[in-house]
């Protein structure tokens, strides 16, 4: 009888049900549900609906049931930092604040009181962003310090939807490392970091590595859905469950994951926390196995999506990758900068910075694609020589992984601008990374090689040099 996996991938803008199957010694993906998401502001904070998102997990659960592809586990992978609050009833407390919410503003200089950035990267490894989950505690605790002292549970935002789906209270590896508040050595909670912050220990639950099974669907959600399953913990954090996905088994792999953020990095056995990672912004966060994915947070197709939602909502991004490959101009923005972050006006944010640069300022939408496009692969290219520098490797390509594989004008750019060949594809690897855990825990593949190598197979894999 032929087995189902289901992959609940959920990103800042929407989120998919996919099922994995395997079919004639390949891996087959097969969409079955999709769904709008975005950050919705609750009385001026910007804050993620938890009960939609979960009505929205349950109809795509039941759609399974309704087409006769019942699962024999599921697994839910987002983005990282976000968390909720549960009491001691497990009922949530207060507002699941997204992190583009401006609350954390200046909390990097409340931590920096009590522990350095040199220290806190010293002992973390996790690069310093503004929306880290160490710093969304912190405006918590200095404007909302009773609900913090009530918490019975705090749960990342996976971690969460686990829990209303099989009732276990646990917290998966991955992304529990982008709190910043993992000891990357031990791979649990930094108990001592927590104590000297302030924040209240007993609110965080045990971690544990992906590939666990922590347990069945609750009665509620068998009723609901119409069947049971097994939940299995994949790497919740969706650039970790991308990563498992890269379709080679070579040493020394660069990646880019390429979405709304691009997470560009490698994968090692240990983390690197030191000042010269730091003073590059790389993180160490967390993996399949342990591992740690040694990587930089570039921002992304988040600017593209930007751009598109303001001035053309119903082009393609095809389209629109086609359009900017016949443009001249000339102009780069620095994609790191905090600006482009969370502007009111993208394409403002865009022209007043190539204004202040003195650089020529784009005005139509394929010159601002064509910006943004051109700028992400300079960035790529600077990054990429960063790696090399702080691994002491080199490296002869570069995967592509994620729905900005898609992009051909970027991939061509990038093989451009560092030099090398571009491998781009899967498309669908952080679903294709969340069933091969699944997968893997159930002996459909010995270990993550193997699995790797079935993707490399399963999966056509676009080259540009």
């Amino acid at each position: 009888m032929e087995k189902y996996f289901l992959a609940i991938d959920i990103g800042a803008s929407n989120g998919r049900h996919i099922l994995g199957s395997m079919q004639e010694g390949k891996i087959v993906l097969e969409e079955v549900y999709r769904f709008p998401n975005g950050m919705e502001n609750k009385d001026g904070t910007l804050c993620w609906d938890t009960d939609h998102l979960f009505s929205e997990i349950l109809a795509g659960m039941k759609r399974c049931k309704d087409i006769g592809k019942i699962p024999d586990s599921v697994g839910i992978d987002t983005w990282g930092v976000d968390y909720v609050l549960l009491d001691k009833e497990g009922n949530m407390l207060g507002k699941a604040v997204g992190y583009r919410d401006h609350r954390t503003d200046n909390m990097d200089q409340t931590v920096y009181e009590i522990i350095s950035e040199e220290d806190l990267y010293a002992r973390t490894g996790i690069q310093k962003a503004i929306y880290n989950t160490i710093y969304q505690l912190m405006a918590l605790k200095k404007q909302d310090p009773e609900t913090m002292e009530q918490a019975a549970a705090m749960l990342m935002i996976p971690d969460y939807f686990h829990y209303r789906l099989c009732g276990s209270m646990v917290q998966e590896y991955s992304e529990a490392t982008t709190s910043q508040l993992v000891d990357p050595v031990t791979k649990d909670w930094d108990y001592e970091l927590i104590k000297m912050l302030g924040f209240n220990r007993d609110m965080f639950q045990k971690i544990q590595m992906p590939g666990t099974a922590i347990g069945f669907l609750t009665e509620d959600v068998k009723r609901q859905v119409g069947y049971d399953c097994r939940v299995v913990l994949p790497p919740a954090h969706d650039t970790a469950s991308a990563v498992m996905a890269v379709p080679s088994n070579e040493e020394d792999i660069c990646y880019i994951s390429s979405g709304t953020w691009s997470l560009m990095g490698v994968e090692r056995a240990d983390a690197d926390c030191s000042k010269e990672g730091k003073e590059a912004n790389f993180t160490n966060e967390g993996g399949y196995n342990g591992q740690i994915t040694y990587l930089t947070n570039i921002m992304g197709l988040w600017m593209i999506q930007s751009i598109k939602r303001e001035l053309a909502p119903t082009i393609s991004y095809k389209e629109l990758c086609e359009q900017a490959s016949k443009e001249t101009i000339e102009t780069i923005v620095d994609c790191q900068d905090d600006s482009f972050l969370s502007p009111e006006n993208m394409v403002l944010a865009i022209q007043e910075f190539s204004r202040k640069t003195q650089q020529q300022v784009p005005e139509t939408l394929p010159e601002l694609a064509a910006v943004v496009y051109n700028s992400l692969a300079r960035c790529y290219a600077a990054k990429f020589r960063e790696i090399e520098k702080l691994t002491g490797k080199q490296y002869g390509r570069i995967h592509i992984i994620g729905g900005g594989s898609n992009a051909v004008y970027l991939n061509e750019l990038t093989a451009r601008y560092t030099g090398v060949s571009v491998h781009a594809g899967p498309g669908e690897a952080t679903a294709i990374g969340n069933i091969l855990t699944q997968m893997i825990h159930t002996g459909i593949f010995r270990d993550l090689a193997q699995a790797r190598a079935c993707v490399a197979s399963s999966f056509e894999i676009q080259i540009y040099k």
